[in-house]
């Protein structure tokens, strides 16, 4: 059975905008409309108009200032359209709306997040299961896992939403410091909770990102898992050939 991949309703959003940008709609050094305005003309909900506009600056191609508002760069020099769900997950706000805390639990940690923290099978861990929804529709499930001796001392393994992300939360509380990512991208199928979490067809499978957040020494401070229902999701890249 073939499926018809769409990206989320804020990349697209986000590539509307970027082409009105290019054809001189939104001419370089013009404020774009309001989040109000965008919520009006396309029809859609704050956050996604949030999130398509993070991206735009993300980009390079908006940028924000004081006092101004949101204002037109251009095309960048380079445009990389990589959608890093790593650092999303990483610096997510729980406290935001954009979905909601499911659950959060001290568990055996998974085979496939065991060496990923560096930790033998079976070990006990703390999961912190985040389901993102955009419109009322569920379009993510992360679900990140904290060794014991990142936990203790922390706010993390509360039942309540974080004000502000887990790394600033970590950073803060544990004065570790967050160096560099790791990103693995599979498929698989998912399990029955995921599947019905991310309300999926029987068979649909899942588009995986590991995404292992490390100090400078290399030391794992937390592994996120970044599910995605495969039949919505588009991997895109723009890079210079040499």
């Amino acid at each position: 059975m073939a499926y018809e991949v769409e990206p989320p309703k804020y990349v697209r959003l986000a590539r509307t905008l970027q082409r009105r940008i290019e054809d001189g709609t939104y001419a370089p050094g013009s404020r774009v409309p309001s989040e109000n305005q965008l919520v009006q003309a396309f029809g859609m909900s704050r956050p996604t108009v949030v999130r398509a506009l993070e991206l735009l600056k993300r980009d390079g191609w908006l940028e924000s200032r004081q006092g101004y508002g949101t204002i037109v760069r251009g095309r960048p020099e380079v445009v990389e359209q990589k959608d890093r769900r790593g650092r999303a997950a990483l610096e997510r706000d729980e406290s935001q709306g954009l979905g909601r805390l499911i659950e959060v639990a001290h568990v055996p940690v998974p085979a496939r997040i065991a060496s990923s923290l560096g930790l033998p099978k079976r070990t006990e861990v703390l999961v912190r299961r985040f389901l993102v929804t955009e419109d009322g529709e569920a379009v993510e499930l992360v679900s990140s896992y904290f060794p014991a001796g990142v936990v203790e001392g922390t706010e993390l393994a509360s039942g309540q939403p974080l004000s502000g992300s887990t790394r600033e939360h970590i950073e803060v509380r544990k004065k570790f410091r967050f160096d560099h990512v790791i990103e693995r991208v599979s498929a698989r199928l998912p399990e029955a909770r995921e599947a019905e979490l991310l309300e999926l067809p029987g068979g649909m499978p899942v588009l995986s990102v590991l995404v292992v957040a490390c100090d400078a020494s290399g030391r794992s401070l937390q592994a996120s898992e970044v599910l995605l229902p495969a039949d919505r999701q588009e991997l895109e890249d723009t890079y210079r050939l040499s």
